[in-house]
């Protein structure tokens, strides 16, 4: 299965590194803003980008400017991005952000040894609409971890850090494009401890290399697939939501968040985003509800486009917590990911601790349990483009955190 953003490969032979840089320049390319219909034309031409960089995330984002921008190659539409742009205080000027992309031929580029083809004519267009500062997270996988080796790290006990666990591949297009990204001035990210403000730099993701939902359910380990048949004995039902249930959601939502000590976001958000995704597409954005005896004792929902499915926000009462209401919803968007042709179910971000003593641990194992693996990507890049500007901005984003 190709994970979104790259091929990978073993990282114990030594390769021949493919992705020197190539002696004839291919033509230049420009940017320039796209339309709406434009830009999901361009999505639909590739398996998967990541449902941040779709239109409709633009009306998700309600307090950033945004715009659709494509890259072309003569007339013709080589790449696109969701470009989101943030005010900085008392001037005209913006952080401009591409979350999750931009969704180019990363490969190619890094094969070509020349990023900077795509990239200066990105930050030409952005310093046009007034950016002091541009952010970008490629989606480029770096290092995978298998299941067999996060356990035996959580096992070991001594090893606190997932990025000190010697990962079981790497991928050169990774290493090419950091390596190209820090030649050119962009800052790289941070070594931080927890969720980074941005977009996940670790993730856990499912692959779907099969057609068969047994071989799926036999890669879960015991205590999942016995969690999900006393669901079933129990009498857990999951279906699907609409629109009129995002309140029942939302007030479970809201117990979760008071449980386990995170700031839930606002209904309204909830009803902007299913909204904007499903006008975008029926399918793009999914709300599944766990009823037990008429109880609602979980709720998720589930972002797909093309081949890529996304576990995005879940929710749990803290009542009849041994129907395993959670495990049976999750195991429901599973096979719903599987019938619709998705090639990875991803459960999104988990941190970079292996410790016991924290609490973000106990997410790590939860999601082991589904037999997938740790996946870190190259992480989100920045460019100072008026460094001063850039300066004074970080610090007030500081201030206000």
């Amino acid at each position: 299965m190709a994970l979104h953003g790259g091929r990978s490969c073993n990282s114990a032979p030594a390769l021949p590194n493919r992705y020197a840089r190539a002696v004839t320049k291919a033509p230049a390319l420009t940017v320039r803003k796209i339309t709406r219909e434009a830009h999901l034309a361009a999505i639909a031409d590739r398996p998967s980008v990541s449902f941040l960089q779709t239109p409709a995330w633009a009306q998700v984002k309600r307090d950033w400017k945004a715009e659709s921008i494509g890259w072309f190659d003569g007339d013709t539409i080589v790449g696109c991005a969701l470009v989101l742009y943030r005010q900085a205080p008392k001037v005209r000027r913006y952080l401009a952000y591409v979350p999750e992309g931009p969704a180019i031929d990363w490969e190619s580029a890094a094969k070509d040894g020349d990023l900077s083809r795509w990239l200066e004519p990105l930050i030409a267009h952005v310093k046009e609409y007034g950016a002091f500062g541009l952010r970008m997270g490629p989606g480029v996988v770096a290092r995978i971890w298998q299941n067999t080796t996060l356990k035996a790290a959580l096992a070991d006990g001594t090893v606190k850090r997932l990025r000190d666990v010697p990962a079981d591949e790497t991928t050169e297009i990774g290493d090419a494009v950091a390596r190209q990204l820090r030649d050119a001035g962009w800052r790289p990210p941070p070594d931080g401890d927890g969720f980074a403000a941005g977009q996940p730099r670790y993730v856990f993701q499912l692959p779907l290399d099969t057609d068969a939902e047994d071989d799926v359910l036999r890669g879960f380990n015991q205590l999942w697939r016995r969690n999900i048949k006393k669901a079933d004995k129990s009498g857990v039902v999951v279906s699907y939501g609409d629109v009129d249930d995002l309140p029942a959601f939302h007030e479970l939502y809201t117990e979760t968040a008071g449980r386990d000590g995170f700031t839930p976001r606002p209904l309204s958000y909830f009803r902007g985003m299913w909204e904007a995704m499903r006008t975008e597409s029926p399918d793009r954005l999914r709300l599944y509800l766990a009823h037990h005896e008429g109880d609602l004792v979980a709720a998720t929902t589930m972002v797909r486009v093309g081949t890529h499915a996304w576990y995005s926000y879940g929710a749990s009462s803290t009542a009849k917590r041994d129907v395993r209401g959670s495990n049976a919803v999750q195991w429901r968007m599973i096979r719903d990911a599987l019938a619709d042709g998705c090639d990875v179910y991803d459960l999104r971000g988990i941190t970079d601790t292996l410790d016991e003593a924290d609490p973000h641990a106990g997410l790590i194992r939860f999601k082991l349990g589904t037999g997938g693996r740790a996946v870190e990507y190259v992480g989100e890049w920045d460019l100072p483009i008026s460094k001063l500007l850039y300066s004074a901005f970080d610090l007030y984003m500081k201030r206000r955190s």
